[in-house]
């Protein structure tokens, strides 16, 4: 082998700053700052749901006035929308040609009921309801009914013995 001579490899190029040793990593983003009005949403969906939540809740526990309750606070409750929990009054309900007219009563206390429609098929007196109205204003004892609810378990009034007497006979309250 003649006239061939060997020459060593050239030496490797240095790296360039575009090669990374090692695994790759992507480059960085620079931060992105939330928008005002995405934090602006996010604020009023969680005032409405909070103010939901609230509301839902408030009318949920104070599920019915009693007779005492209704005429204790009536000047605060006004022509307001509630509940009226009593016993019917023997001898007062009477048809009329929207619906008919009652009382109910708890001791001493008696309301008198205005209702629209017509009652539950087991609607009578000394049998506790709830009625669903208002007053007629702020100075009317006539309470305004749409609705009539009864409780037709014996546990109610095994659960509230002292707020709920139903007799064959005698006084209904």
């Amino acid at each position: 082998m003649t006239g061939t001579t060997t020459q060593p490899p050239p030496p490797p190029s240095p790296p360039t700053s575009d090669v990374h040793q090692g695994p790759a990593v992507p480059p960085l983003r620079p931060r992105r700052r939330m928008s005002w009005r995405v934090l602006a949403v996010f604020v009023l969906l969680a005032a409405a749901l909070v103010f939901l939540l609230f509301e839902g809740l408030g009318s949920s526990l104070n599920y019915f006035d009693t007779v005492d309750q209704a005429l204790a606070n009536k000047h605060a409750l006004g022509t307001q929308t509630f509940r009226l929990e009593g016993t019917v009054v023997p001898g007062t309900i009477h048809s009329t040609a929207a619906g008919s007219n009652f009382a109910v009563c708890q001791g001493l206390h008696v309301i008198h009921v205005a209702n629209t429609g017509s009652p539950p098929s087991l609607f009578a007196s000394r049998v506790p309801v709830v009625v669903v109205g208002h007053f007629k204003s702020d100075a009317s004892p006539e309470f305004v009914s749409n609705s009539i609810l009864i409780k037709h378990s014996s546990t109610y009034t095994a659960q509230y013995p002292n707020r709920v007497k139903v007799t064959a006979t005698g006084p209904a309250c």
